[in-house]
């Protein structure tokens, strides 16, 4: 039987990365490793995924995104970044624009629609997984498999979605 005490412990439980040791929050991109859950950069746990930045270039590399305190629109290609490693920076007043830049890749037409669907969806079950961390044992291992099943998914969808694979109308092949 658990006191309250104890059970309150349990309840507050959260994931904390393998490499840095600070808790990672719902929003925060992950990466599993042999030691567990880690961020995918400890000094920047909102960064963009390896394949959120493959879309991006495959397909948004000419789009804008809005900076919201400059009331200006920028490129893709024009965001700055810095010596700290950085990136998604407004070219005028430096502001962070990754979320902005991810809610772009999730409504962006030119990237299909399943493979948008599966980017949300791998986002999406990672976030559960952090969210529902306090729970242990066997729900904590069937949200990390379907965080897993999901990327490896997202990424299927990417290879037969890309210009240059038989399998994908989407348009001409680059050469």
């Amino acid at each position: 039987m658990l006191l309250r005490a104890e059970a309150s412990l349990m309840e507050q439980q959260e994931w904390a990365c393998t490499r840095c040791s600070r808790t990672i929050g719902p929003g925060d991109t992950l990466v599993f490793g042999a030691g567990g859950l880690s961020h995918v950069d400890c000094r920047r746990p909102r960064v963009l995924s390896t394949e959120e930045r493959a879309l991006l270039f495959l397909h948004c590399c000419d789009h804008s995104v809005e900076c919201a305190p400059c009331a200006s629109s920028f490129r893709l290609s024009e965001l700055g970044s810095d010596l700290r490693g950085h990136t998604n920076l407004c070219p005028h007043c430096r502001q962070d624009l990754t979320d902005g830049v991810r809610a772009h890749l999730y409504k962006c037409d030119m990237v299909s629609e399943e493979v948008r669907r599966r980017a949300q969806a791998v986002r999406a079950a990672s976030e559960r997984l952090v969210k529902e961390s306090c729970e242990l044992g066997d729900v904590v291992d069937v949200l990390r498999q379907e965080v897993e099943t999901a990327l490896q998914a997202l990424k299927e969808a990417m290879r037969q979605s890309s210009p240059g694979n038989p399998e994908s109308d989407s348009g001409p092949t680059l050469r």
